[in-house]
């Protein structure tokens, strides 16, 4: 009898804020500095310092939290979690345990064609550890150095509960995350600077089963993609184990991408191995249900707003909007050339084709696209009005990626006015046709498919300036057809 087999993931996500100084010191946050130059006392965590709470901190993690629909403690409280570690100076990290500062909400995914709900568990504020680096050193020896610049730069911890049931999902759940995170200013999201980090919980169960299996926990995936392989990766590994009769054991994995492996790293250690106690250094973090709501109020508007409301106004498809909000500043570069273009849908399909080719190509983002919305705008407009065909359209998109001139000046200055007079489209008919006397014989004699060559070499002819159905017209009356 086959058994099929469920996999359950819960995801734990680790968001560097965008704040200029730390949790609680007043070291810099900055990116790419010298190894241990925004280090002071209070992040080394030296005998007699205190730590002084940041308030720009709270109030990103209290934003997030209600972007995400969780309820905001009004009492949360700092805790000690104790472990040793290299590049943890203090042998400890502040964190929250059990008074996080939010809990649940959740995060509206689709994957497969379907929609649904994952919840949260909890956000919490904490501060990070530095960073281990193994370079190799002489006679290729691996070293081991500690930069401890990024210790005590503030995080949220997002952990999801365990109701992600394929990579595909988690997937979705991280990209619309971090859309969340970045629409509210409060991360970068980059992952290569370490600004976005997760981990995953992975365990199997039959199909059915209302117990969890045991999980693994997967660490050092660098990218949304490389947790997908990841959990693909593991659910295989642990079926593969319970099918053999074996026993799956809770351990720490670490991704290898190149190989497309997870290899043990350590087993598994309970929250209790980690002692928390009240930070006795930190009074309980007390906030007013006022402050609470100013911070609602102040609210930017947020992903699935936005899409909401540029199908509503706009009149586009869904999928239209979904790929026209990945980030907020591309959907106000759409917002804008829709505007000024006066055709919506038209809008949407160049930024989708033209417009998101280039980027993706050149790995641009929308700030950094040389085309400005106005002028695209205009491009489209003159599109829209049939001023110039799609073939010209794209010729002058081509000059206005290496050009400030907008596309009125560069069709006048390039000869690319469009041929729509009667007169000159019935001369640029009878010459295709003097100079194509077989093909223009054939439809003559009944072969309309022959016709399409004819207003293909037209079309050819005026470099794409001929109105298309006006030429149609033009060849037809020429060659006798009705």
């Amino acid at each position: 009898m086959t058994v099929l087999y469920e996999t359950v993931i819960g995801l734990e996500v680790h968001a560097q804020l965008k704040t200029e100084s730390k949790i609680f010191c007043a070291c810099s946050t900055k990116f790419g500095s010298r190894p241990n130059t925004q280090v002071c006392p209070v992040c080394l965590g030296l005998p007699g310092v205190l730590p002084v709470l940041n308030e720009r901190a709270v109030r990103f993690a209290v934003m997030t939290g209600i972007a995400m629909g969780a309820t905001i403690s009004e009492r949360s409280v700092f805790a000690r979690k104790n472990y040793f570690y290299p590049d943890l100076p203090k042998g400890y990290q502040i964190s929250q345990y059990d008074r996080p500062l939010c809990v649940g909400g959740g995060i509206d995914i689709r994957a497969a064609g379907v929609s649904k709900r994952i919840g949260l568990v909890r956000i919490h504020l904490e501060e990070d550890a530095g960073k281990s680096l193994h370079p190799e050193g002489r006679e290729g020896v691996t070293t081991t150095r500690v930069d401890l610049n990024r210790t005590g730069v503030p995080l949220i911890e997002i952990v999801s509960e365990p109701e992600i049931r394929s990579g595909a999902e988690a997937y979705d759940y991280l990209i619309r995350l971090k859309q969340i995170l970045v629409y509210l200013g409060v991360c970068d999201g980059n992952m290569e600077e370490g600004s976005l980090r997760c981990d995953a919980n992975v365990s199997v169960r039959p199909k059915g089963q209302v117990a969890f299996g045991t999980k693994a926990e997967i660490k050092n995936m660098n990218s949304f993609r490389n947790v997908e392989r990841a959990i693909a990766f593991e659910t295989g590994r642990q079926i593969g184990i319970v099918e053999s009769g074996g026993r799956v054991v809770q351990e720490t994995l670490l991704w290898n991408a190149d190989k497309g492996t997870a290899e043990p790293m350590r087993s598994k250690e309970e929250a209790h191995d980690y002692r928390y106690f009240p930070e006795p250094d930190l009074p309980p973090l007390d906030l007013t249900p006022a402050w609470i709501e100013s911070i609602r109020s102040e609210l930017p508007e947020l992903p699935n707003e936005v899409r909401e409301r540029l199908v509503r106004e706009f009149g586009i498809p869904e999928y239209d909007a979904e790929v026209l909000t990945e980030t907020r500043a591309l959907a106000s570069y759409y917002e804008d050339v829709a505007r000024r273009s006066g055709n919506p849908k038209l809008a949407s399909n160049w930024i989708m084709t033209e417009v998101n080719g280039i980027r993706n190509k050149q790995g641009q983002s929308i700030e950094e696209f040389p085309i400005r919305s106005d002028r695209l705008g205009d491009l489209v407009r003159m599109i829209a009005a049939e001023r110039i065909s799609g073939k010209i359209g794209k010729q002058l998109f081509e000059m206005m990626l290496t050009t400030p001139e907008g596309p009125e000046e560069l069709v006048k200055a390039q000869g690319l006015l469009p041929i729509d007079d009667e007169g000159s489209l019935r001369a640029l008919a009878r010459e295709v046709i003097a100079a194509n006397p077989g093909p223009a014989a054939e439809v003559r004699a009944g072969k309309e498919r022959t016709f399409a060559f004819l207003v293909g070499q037209a079309m050819k002819q005026s470099r794409g300036r001929a109105h298309p159905e006006k030429l149609q017209a033009a060849l037809r009356k020429e060659v006798g057809l009705p």
